[in-house]
């Protein structure tokens, strides 16, 4: 037989050399229990479907988020729509310096944080609750009826939504003229600039508590159904099971939720408040975001505008960075985990 076909005998199992794996050095060496690590163009490859699926997405946020916050630098300049971005005078931080002296700004500022507030407080735990509700309803056909009832409202536009109250509360609404035939006086819920944080609150609630339930839901769905039949059978009863599985199973749904809403704290709504400013007035109706309406598009203080919307976008985004961090402090995720579990 030729030594060149020669074929090697083959060696033990125990004795056989680990092919190498594939990696940057090419060793293959792997480190603990480490995954092989691929390369960027394999991970292009294997992906590639998935990316060409983002790229409406993300050609849409360029286009429409990204793009538009070039135009903020008019807040640093004396804008004139005539001259256009590249001839206005360049002012550096003067905008903001008359803008915090500004005391209408001071007012819409503290009206914002005071019916942000009331939203928080009262707004933030109703979805929770109605979750709840809906998840103990038995009857799977009512648990239907009510999620399709509470999802309702919020496919319905601000306007149509304050001439439903309008109808409702309103002076010739129904509850005033029942009143009348009572011999009752009116009472003005949609004119009280008292009783406005309240009313917005109501409003927000009936439109939207119905739509953030859902979250809640999809939370409670992915629970494992085994802890309540272990708990039922420990003999723990319905508060019981809600207190030690149901609440720590949506703690960072819930702990993610507040993060979001504490920095969308500043916007507080537009639609709604320039809809009943006039019938409340501008000093309970006043918030960032009319104001910012009202001085730059239609008192045509475009700079001041801006200036107004840049100051509140910078802290919404502290905002969301100090809660994120506070809830990392806690041992919670946050909006994203500080390490991949």
């Amino acid at each position: 037989m030729n030594s060149t076909t020669q074929q090697a005998p083959a060696l033990p199992e125990a004795r056989r050399v680990p092919e190498p794996l594939p990696g940057k050095s090419g060793t293959g060496r792997r480190k603990g229990n480490r995954a092989p690590q691929q390369s960027f163009r394999s991970r292009l490859r294997r992906d590639k479907q998935m990316l060409l699926m983002m790229l409406p997405g993300i050609a849409f946020l360029l286009l429409f988020f990204y793009i538009p916050i070039l135009g903020n630098v008019i807040a640093f300049q004396d804008y004139q729509p005539y001259l256009g971005i590249g001839d206005s005078l360049f002012v550096g931080w003067q905008n903001f310096v008359d803008l915090f002296g500004n005391p209408d700004f001071i007012h819409a500022f503290w009206n914002t944080l005071y019916l942000a507030a009331w939203q928080l407080v009262f707004l933030f735990p109703v979805p929770l609750v109605l979750a709840l509700i809906v998840d103990s309803l038995i009857s799977t056909r009512i648990r239907r009826i009510f999620q399709s009832i509470a999802y309702l409202p919020h496919f319905l536009s601000w306007v149509l939504v304050i001439a439903f109250f309008q109808q409702m509360l309103g002076g010739a609404g129904f509850v005033n003229n029942l009143l009348r035939d009572m011999g009752m006086d009116p009472i003005p819920f949609m004119t009280n600039p008292e009783t406005f944080p309240l009313m917005v609150v109501v409003q927000m609630i009936w439109k939207d508590a119905g739509w953030a339930m859902i979250i809640f839901l999809a939370a409670l769905a992915s629970i494992d159904a085994s802890l309540y039949e272990a708990a039922a059978a420990d003999g723990a009863g319905r508060w019981r099971r809600m207190w030690h599985i149901t609440l720590p199973g949506l703690r960072p749904v819930i702990v993610l939720l507040l993060i979001l809403r504490i920095g969308d704290i500043l916007s507080v709504g537009f639609e709604q408040f320039i809809l009943q400013r006039d019938a409340v007035g501008a000093g309970a109706a006043e918030v960032l975001d009319t104001f910012t309406y009202y001085t730059g598009v239609v008192g045509g203080g475009w700079s001041s505008g801006a200036a107004a919307g840049l100051a509140k976008g910078v802290v919404s985004a502290l905002l969301i960075y100090g809660a994120n961090k506070l809830a990392h402090r806690f041992g919670e995720d946050g909006i994203f985990a500080k390490q991949a579990r």
